[in-house]
């Protein structure tokens, strides 16, 4: 008979199982999903009870065959894809397929892959559990919902290819609405005095202008400034009031998801999606050691603070051998989870305190040397001694003025010996340097040294950065931790944001969009209602609510104001969107439009009136025409019509236009028509004579399109190669090189299965 199965979810996980456990059990990997909803149809029975419709995804055959070959006639299969939603439906989908009258399924939980670990939940298995995958195909089935009614809305009203996501739009919404605030933003300047004294002992120090005859005072300009500047450059300063206090700080728990996401941006400049990829790999295994993969942290999607006494104990062991007793604590440090938190996991950790950074750092990359020492000292500082800073606090008077002095001293650094947080680092306040004061008392007289009158301006709520947006999403219940880097990825591959200095900005789509979505559905967009969206699966979760009612409360409310949107969302192909500027040419409205080369301004009186013209917008938001005075091309008639040829811009930048538009609509691109980087090879869609060029996105990634575009927009990622197919007789042939496979040569006909490598 054959062995047990163990299902995992990572084919590098495999390698890690097999050190500990390959002798008893035939270990084979899932490769992610094997089953989903369709690509080309919704997928969902809604009229019988949202029942999804799932199919084997394409491309898994060969990945289920291998399933059924490693389960052969085992009696035990033990299902350990990821301990989540996800994985959860992962295990549920392969005991589908791998059904067979007499075999039992068992689920398996690893929270880290250590022998230990690794052997006590196999010795400790579970049933399957329906209602965290019922949360999964619940959820699955809202963005389908969504997505499906919604995106090809967008493409009837705005263009093509765009999405619309039940989580990921709520998070543009957060972007726009932030970017509207800075916009509307009015600055407002006030001043600050700073006073320079000298106490007869140094230092000498600095003292802020705080109050006026015992009121808050604000100064409002720079005469107002320096009139009090004059005042003060007569007065005495004496010391009021003297308070000293001893601050006791403790570390921060150990990562959860999103804080782990947070600190990687900040401190190591990581994006959400990088940190999560590193984090993943730390979990599967690292060689440490010829055929020693080694789980280094625990699993890394959690929003829990959960940790085991064994970890902790471990952690206080060390901390006292390493730092000295005085940095240890006599128990363990326990810290409370919030009450949205799902705590089937522990926060984020090193499998082992033990193994060092510095003990593995040869075995690592750079980056995953730089998150797992993240983690390793988040933890290991949780359990250390509490800060203890000194804080003295000064009053002073100057006649009718009051200043205020303060200065700090770390008494003793306790965990801060070891970690300080990106919030530290950046305020640079008493846990990153000392200010210092000289010894001050009540009644002491002090000496002016200087005064410095100081303008400012009130500043506008700031962009988001990725982790203040993962934090936003986060403290409003919006989406899951495991979700996030895959949010902020979207938004930007869509080209409804952009990042600018690390900070994200909605581009012109994502205004569009936005302006679009919100005003058609209001509700299903709103944070608050995505956020108790997201509550209600977790009670779906925890059996308290069934999945159908809340799938049934939802489509209803939802199909109304689809039916309404169809009829009544503007059109930006069609009608535009107003925008309160009238036409140069006969006063009509101008309005936005999108067209195949990006958005512009066109005459609401067309096709009597043709102006047009590309816009920006100021720092109001105010939109501003861009003249762009069309200059015929010299040499280059319409190859249609035989009128010059004229010089445009559009969103992918200039292009041929000819001069007849808009009885002859011919274009032609200027990436394409100029001499470039031909490949030599023909396209090969139908009727075009057209040749492929080598292109760069808008993101700078090189693609291969026709030379006639935007005529004809057959386009490739993978190199064409001018060498026929010797399968099907295909006039060329793709490069594409991965890590796995290395370079290959393939074909892209469909119907042909040519595949071969390359030397």
């Amino acid at each position: 008979m054959t062995k047990p199965l163990l299902v995992v979810e990572s084919p590098t996980k495999v390698k890690t199982l097999q050190k500990y456990i390959g002798k008893d059990y035939n270990i084979a990997a899932t490769v992610g999903h094997l089953k989903d909803l369709p690509a080309k149809t919704m997928g969902v029975d809604v009229e019988g009870g949202f029942q999804p419709i799932y199919q084997a995804i394409p491309g898994k055959q060969k990945v289920i065959h291998g399933l059924k070959k490693s389960a052969g006639d085992a009696r035990d299969v033990y299902l350990a894809p990821d301990p989540d939603r996800e994985g959860e439906a992962i295990a549920w989908h392969a005991s589908e397929i791998l059904k067979k009258a007499g075999r039992k399924f068992h689920r398996v939980l690893f929270h880290e892959l250590t022998r230990k670990a690794i052997e006590e939940a196999i010795a400790s298995p579970q049933e399957l559990d329906r209602n965290k995958y019922e949360a999964q195909q619940t959820r699955r089935i809202l963005d389908r919902l969504v997505g499906y009614h919604i995106s090809p809305l967008l493409w009837r009203k705005v263009k093509g290819g765009l999405s619309a996501g039940r989580v990921q739009s709520v998070a543009l919404r957060i972007i726009c609405e932030r970017e509207r605030a800075i916009m509307a933003f009015e600055p407002r300047e006030y001043w600050s005095i700073t006073a320079q004294l000298d106490a007869g002992s140094p230092p000498p120090f600095p003292a802020k202008l705080v109050k006026k005859k015992g009121e808050k005072i604000e100064i409002p300009d720079g005469k107002s400034a320096f009139a009090i500047r004059d005042e003060l450059a007569e007065a005495s300063f004496v010391v009021d009031k003297v308070q000293k206090k001893t601050i006791r700080r403790n570390p921060l728990p150990p990562f959860t998801t999103s804080k782990l996401q947070q600190e990687a941006i900040r401190k190591l400049r990581f994006s959400a999606k990088k940190a999560m990829v590193i984090a993943q790999q730390l979990y599967e295994g690292i060689e440490l050691g010829p055929g020693e993969p080694v789980g280094l942290i625990t699993y890394m999607r959690t929003d829990s603070v959960r940790i085991s006494t064994e970890a902790a104990a471990e952690a206080l062991e060390l901390i006292r051998k390493t730092f000295g007793p005085d940095y240890s604590l006599e128990q363990p440090r326990f810290f409370k989870n919030k009450k949205r938190a799902q705590d089937a996991h522990e926060a984020i950790r090193p499998t082992s305190v033990k193994t060092t950074p510095d003990q593995i750092a040869a075995h690592l990359s750079a980056d995953q040397l730089a998150l797992y020492r993240l983690i390793w000292q988040r933890f290991v500082a949780s359990q250390m001694q509490q800060a203890q800073i000194n804080n003295v606090s000064v009053s002073i008077q100057a006649e009718k003025y009051g200043l205020h002095a303060s200065g700090s001293a770390i008494k003793f650094p306790g965990f801060m010996a070891l970690y300080l947080s990106a919030d530290d680092e950046l305020a640079g306040t008493e846990t990153k340097k000392e200010i210092q004061l000289p010894e001050l008392s009540p009644g002491m007289n002090l000496k002016l040294l200087q005064l410095d009158p100081k303008q400012h301006f009130t500043q506008p709520p700031p962009r988001f950065s990725e982790a203040s947006l993962v934090k936003e999403l986060e403290e409003n219940g919006i989406g899951r931790p495991s979700t996030y880097a895959a949010i902020l990825s979207t938004i930007r591959q869509k080209g409804y944001v952009e990042l600018v200095k690390r900070y994200f900005k909605p581009g012109e789509l994502g205004f569009i969009v936005n302006e679009l979505l919100v005003a058609s559905f209001p509700e299903i967009f709103d944070v608050e209602f995505t956020a108790r969206m997201e509550n209600d699966l977790d009670r779906v979760e925890s059996a308290d609510i069934d999945a159908r009612e809340i799938l049934k409360r939802f489509y209803g409310s939802f199909k109304s104001k689809l039916e309404i949107a169809d009829d009544q969302m503007l059109s930006v192909k069609g009608v535009g969107l107003p925008t309160g500027l009238s036409c140069s040419q006969c006063g009509k409205d101008l309005h936005i439009k999108v067209g195949k080369n990006g958005h512009f301004l066109a005459c609401s009186g067309y096709p009597e009136c043709t102006y047009s013209s590309d816009y920006t917008r100021d720092e109001k938001g105010r939109i501003q025409p861009v003249a762009l005075s069309p200059e015929e091309v010299p040499d280059r008639n319409c190859d249609k019509c035989g009128r010059p040829m004229v010089l445009k811009r559009g969103r992918y930048g200039e292009f041929l236009a000819c001069s007849g538009y808009p009885e002859c609509k011919h274009t032609q691109s200027l990436n394409a028509s100029a001499p470039g980087k031909p490949t030599g090879v023909k396209c090969p869609a139908p009727d075009c004579t057209g040749e492929l060029m080598e292109k760069t996105s808008r993101r700078g990634k090189v693609f291969y399109g026709c030379g006639r575009f935007p005529e004809c927009d057959f386009a490739t990622w993978d190199k064409p190669v001018a060498i026929a197919c010797p399968q099907c007789g295909a006039t060329f042939l793709v490069e594409k090189t991965t890590k796995r496979e290395g370079k290959k040569r393939s074909c892209l006909t469909k119907e042909c299965t040519y595949s071969q490598p390359v030397d």
